[in-house]
Formats: structure tokens, C-alpha cells, sequence
């Protein structure tokens, strides 16, 4: 399925979610049954449905479902992508931006495509490590271009609410593939998702 309406929830899902999250507000010393936190097991529930919705969208139907054939061998760039994910090791979210290019190889797709992409795979459980690769292989896969370069940058909340407690961190992550292995190609990329076109 390529879209799904994230506002409609699956009561089984829903249920069991609500049942274990006012377990969890009890074991944590709290009193589920308070005015302030009567609701919350259920938007709790709707919300994690909300924010790992992305294992029900596939990235090859989104990226096919505008593919055009063109002669355009330049490279094409979506930066500033903005993406929201969840730690799979602490349930924490960690947010930044996602810079995207690609140079066609008789196919393009539309620019809203590349966001797209990166929310199936940011709405998921995720390591911003594979969230990078897998944003890149799923381009490679479906338009075939003569290279793809992906960069993230994201701050990570287990970093900075627990742990070593390093609210400034970015972690940044890059995958290259085809032509952007060049070191040309590469630098090119990287200076104009730095904006420094001089």
C-alpha cells in the first residue's frame, strides 16, 4: 500500500496499546485513573501508531507513481528535507533534516517524492545510519539514476534528555552510490547542500 490515512487506527492495535501503557503510567507510580491522565493511554496509543505508520508505505509505489521520462543527466537536489524519527534503542525521538540528490538516467520523479520517501522511513523504528542507506537504496532501486547521494542531520533526544546529556550534538550520516563516489561529484553536492556557492 502506498498511502494510508494516518488518522484511522486499528482498534485491536489501539486496545492492546491503551492496555499496556496505563500499565506502564501504574508501574511508574502514577494514577492512571487521575483527570489529567485518564486520555492519555489512548493518545499515547494513536500517537506511536501516528509516528511508526511508515511500515505500511512502500517507497517504490510513492517513487513510481510519478516517474517521467526525460533526458536530464544533471543532478537534481531536494534539500532541507525536514524528518521526525524514533530511536529503536530508547523510544526517543531525533529530528534534523535530510538533503537528497540524484542524477537521472532517463527518469525523474516528482520532487515531493524524495519527502516522501524519507517519511517511510523515518516513521518507523529507526538508526539514523540505516534510515541514510535505506532512503538511498530505495531511489536506486526504483528510478535507476546514475548516481544517488543522501545526507542526514539530526539531533537525538537519548543524547540529549538522558545519558551523556549533549544538548548541541548533530550526528550526521551520508551514503553515496554511482557517480557521487567521485570525489568531483561529491564535492559539488556537499558544497550546495552547504550553501556555500562561491
Amino acid at each position: 500500500m502506498a498511502y494510508k490515512k494516518t488518522e484511522q487506527y486499528d482498534e485491536q492495535v489501539t486496545k492492546g496499546l491503551v492496555d499496556n501503557y496505563r500499565n506502564a503510567l501504574t508501574l511508574l507510580g502514577e494514577d492512571a485513573e487521575r483527570e489529567g491522565l485518564i486520555k492519555t493511554p489512548e493518545r499515547m496509543a494513536k500517537a506511536m501508531q501516528y509516528l511508526t505508520h511508515g511500515y505500511e508505505l512502500d517507497a517504490k509505489a510513492i517513487l513510481d507513481s510519478a516517474r517521467f521520462h526525460e533526458d536530464v543527466s544533471e543532478m537534481i537536489i531536494v534539500k532541507d528535507i525536514e524528518l521526525y524519527s524514533m530511536c529503536e534503542h530508547h523510544m526517543l525521538p531525533f529530528f534534523g533534516k535530510a538533503h537528497i540528490a540524484y542524477i537521472p538516467n532517463g527518469v525523474i520523479t516528482g520532487l515531493s517524492k524524495m519527502a516522501r520517501v524519507v517519511d517511510v522511513y523515518s516513521r518507523r523504528l529507526q538508526v539514523q545510519e540505516r534510515l541514510t542507506t535505506q532512503i538511498l537504496e530505495a531511489i536506486k532501486e526504483s528510478l535507476n539514476p546514475l548516481g544517488v547521494a543522501v545526507v542526514i542531520e539530526a539531533q537525538h533526544l537519548c543524547m540529549m534528555m538522558r545519558g551523556v546529556q549533549k544538548q548541541n550534538s548533530v550526528t550526521t550520516t551520508s551514503s553515496f552510490s554511482g557517480e557521487f563516489q567521485k570525489e568531483a561529484t561529491r564535492s559539488e553536492f556537499l558544497k550546495l547542500i552547504s550553501g556555500k556557492f562561491n
